[in-house]
This record gives C-alpha cells, sequence and structure tokens, in this order.
C-alpha cells in the first residue's frame, strides 16, 4: 500500500547528515560538557559550534542562544521567567488566543500567580491585529507573546507591526516560532523581536532538542534551577548529540532553505486550489501569508477523527487540530477563536508537506480524499439533516 505523510507539522524525519553528525557523540565522543579534559571539551565545543550554527539561522549573537529539550520548554521559559522577572514594573501580560497550549497554560499559571492575563482575540483568518494589541496595554503590561505562524491554520502573524507597537511602550515581545524557524526566513533582528522559541525537529533536526532566543541584556528568571550549564539559565547535563543535531540542521536550512519554499509551496497550492472546489469544504486562516507547505480545512457535517482513519487505512497521514489537542475529541481553541462554530471545527483537517513529499503523493491525496468525504457524508446524520447545526461557513474563507 502507498504510504504518503502528510503532518509535518507534528514532527519530520531525520534528515541522513544530521544523523551521521550526531553518531560520534553517543559513542566515542560521549563526555560532560563541564569536564575540564579532552572527552569534556569536545563535547563542550560541539555545543558551541552548534550554537554558531542556530545562531546564524536567526540572525543573532551565538550568546543570546540558549538550548532547551523542546519548544514548549523555551515557550515556558520565556512567558514565565520575563513575568517573573520584570514583575516588579508590573504583571500584566497579553497572548493571542491562537497561542500552542505550552504558551496558554503557562499564561493560566502566571494568573493563579497574580499576573493579570488578556487574551488577544483574533479574526476569521487568524490575525492578530496590532490595534487591538495597542488598545490592551495598560500601564502594568511587561510583556506581548504572539505566536509567528500557527501550525494548526498555517497563518504568518503581522510581528513587525505588533513589535512596533510594543517597542512604543517598552513592552518585551516573545514569539513562538516553532512552525517557522526552518521553514521560512526568520530574522529577530528583523522582526525587532525579544525572545523567540524554536524546536529542531520541525526542521529535520532531532527531538528533544530546542532553543530561545534571548536578547543579549534581558534580564530572565531561569526555569530549571541547578548547574552552571547555558550561563546559568538552564541547569542540567546537556544533551550533546541532539545540540549537534540541531546546529547541523541548521547548517542544512541555511543552504537548501529558498529551495525547500519553491518545492513545498505549489503542492500546498495544488491541495488548497483542488479542495476549495469540493462541496462544503473550508480553507482555514490566511490564503496568501500562511506556511508553505501547510494547507488545512473544516469539512461541514463530518468528525476529524472519522477522515483521520479513513484517510489512514489508505495509507495517508494528516492531523485534526494540533498535535497536542487532536486526541482530546473536542473542537480546537484555535478555531473557535477565529469565531468557527464547535460543529464546523470539529471537522478540521490539516495537511503540512515536507520534503519527502511528492506530487504523486499531491495526486494520490486528492484522488482518495474526496470519496472519503463523500463516503463519510452518507452515513453522517448531520448531512441528512438530522439534529441542529450551527452556521459556521461564513466564518471561513473558500479561496
Amino acid at each position: 500500500m502507498k504510504k504518503c505523510y502528510f503532518d509535518h507539522v507534528a514532527t519530520n524525519p531525520l534528515h541522513p547528515d544530521v544523523l551521521d553528525a550526531m553518531m560520534p557523540y553517543f559513542k566515542e565522543d560521549f563526555g560532560n560538557p563541564l569536564s575540564i579534559y579532552e572527552y569534556g571539551m569536545k563535547a563542550k565545543n560541539a555545543i558551541e559550534d552548534a550554537r554558531e550554527k542556530v545562531a546564524g539561522l536567526v540572525n543573532s549573537k551565538p550568546a543570546e542562544i540558549i538550548f532547551t529539550s523542546s519548544g514548549a520548554e523555551a515557550n515556558n521559559f520565556a512567558l514565565r521567567g520575563i513575568a517573573l522577572a520584570r514583575q516588579n514594573e508590573g504583571k500584566h501580560i497579553l497572548v493571542s488566543r491562537m497561542e500552542h497550549h505550552s504558551i496558554l497554560n503557562s499564561a493560566r499559571f502566571l494568573e493563579k500567580s497574580g499576573f493579570a492575563v488578556t487574551y488577544l482575540p483574533v479574526d476569521k483568518k487568524g490575525f492578530v491585529n496590532p490595534d487591538t494589541v495597542k488598545k490592551s496595554i495598560t500601564k502594568e503590561t511587561t510583556l506581548i507573546s504572539v505566536i509567528h505562524a500557527s501550525s494548526e491554520v498555517g497563518t504568518i502573524e503581522p510581528l513587525k507591526e505588533i513589535v512596533k507597537v510594543a517597542k512604543e511602550n517598552n513592552i518585551v515581545v516573545h514569539t513562538d516560532a516553532v512552525a517557522t524557524t526552518g521553514n521560512i526566513p526568520v530574522d529577530v533582528k528583523d522582526l525587532g523581536i525579544d525572545l523567540l522559541s524554536m524546536a529542531a525537529h520541525q526542521f529535520y533536526g532531532p527531538k528533544g532538542a530546542g532553543a530561545l532566543y534571548i536578547r543579549q541584556g534581558m534580564r530572565i528568571v531561569p526555569l530549571i534551577y541547578g548547574g552552571i550549564q547555558e550561563t546559568g539559565r538552564r541547569a542540567g547535563t546537556e544533551n550533546v548529540p541532539a545540540i549537534v543535531g540541531m546546529g547541523k540542521a541548521a547548517e542544512l536550512v541555511r543552504v537548501e532553505l529558498q529551495n525547500r519554499i519553491e518545492y513545498l509551496r505549489p503542492m500546498r497550492d495544488r491541495i488548497i486550489d483542488t479542495m476549495s472546489g469540493v462541496e462544503n469544504v473550508y480553507l482555514t486562516g490566511d490564503r496568501q501569508n500562511r506556511l508553505p507547505g501547510h494547507a488545512s480545512f473544516c469539512v461541514e457535517f463530518i468528525e476529524g477523527e472519522a477522515m483521520l482513519l479513513l484517510l489512514s487505512a489508505k495509507g495517508i497521514f494528516s492531523a485534526s487540530g494540533s498535535a497536542c489537542s487532536s486526541k482530546a475529541l473536542k473542537a480546537s481553541p484555535v478555531l473557535l477563536s477565529m469565531g468557527i462554530s464547535s460543529s464546523l471545527a470539529q471537522g478540521s483537517i490539516v495537511f503540512s508537506l515536507g520534503m519527502g513529499n511528492t506530487s504523486e503523493d499531491i495526486e494520490y491525496l486528492l484522488g482518495e480524499f474526496p470519496a472519503v468525504i463523500k463516503r463519510l457524508r452518507e452515513i453522517s446524520p448531520f448531512a441528512k439533516g438530522w439534529g441542529d447545526k450551527e452556521e459556521g461557513g461564513e466564518c471561513i474563507v473558500k479561496k
């Protein structure tokens, strides 16, 4: 049976060159980077080399990169670390409703710790309006966190405009760039951002490796206490193979990024153009300002889980909602925040493409997916008019 993987926002296969770079640090170069003898120095030098490569990917200084275990850890570190470091200046933060759970749950933790949190609304395409940000700022606001792009709907946010508003009010800005770093150009200086989260497995690096860019001179409270690793900001013996892998993956991206974008975008557009012509199938997110390999839809009268099961039986692997919430059997908070009805949001599906996909894969998907929709509608009580249906189509763009 043909197998097609369309869930690259969940994770990616390891690039062969990345695996080759990592292997020595599992075996002969296994030392602890804090050790002062040869084995330790080799590991330490490998980490610093990786730091330079990751810094080069986002145009920062190497000293501004702190390695973490994941993008989720980087998000927790940024939100809680900055809020606590600046609490004497104010205890109000802004986060968008498009955020990953690692941001939203960190914000809820801060609320329980005495902070005020404003959850910024988004429009029907998933955009945060900079004017809304401006109106939400108070004298107590010290931090704004807005995702760079949603892995669920692919919309790329107007970060530069949001940063401009923040800087006029001396407010720190963090962005969760896990979905964008390594997939589109990301330049911390051009964005004007203060903190930025990333994860290696989103650009063909290993799982278990992430990083947080922290602008030089920024005060932040550590999330993990212990030793002196990462200049005292993130304790714990470093995962040297994973860090080396992240560095190698970043190095490859700098060479290959434009070619990757040009390869993925036409396949993405082929999916969107074809599925937008299918009855009661609605594109989610913005058509133009979206991730190059991302196509997401809501399908009326059908549940996302049912689509995933039937597609999986045909060797087509995709997602419904985010990787962290698709098993929760409830409507995606991201889609609900865009004004999409709960019933329509239940029918969400996301196809995210990678360098292993081919035009033949796309044609196979486009041949099978409409048939899956047709079959599920034939047995759907909602398609037959049973029960109450919420209006939701007006919240989605068809093209």
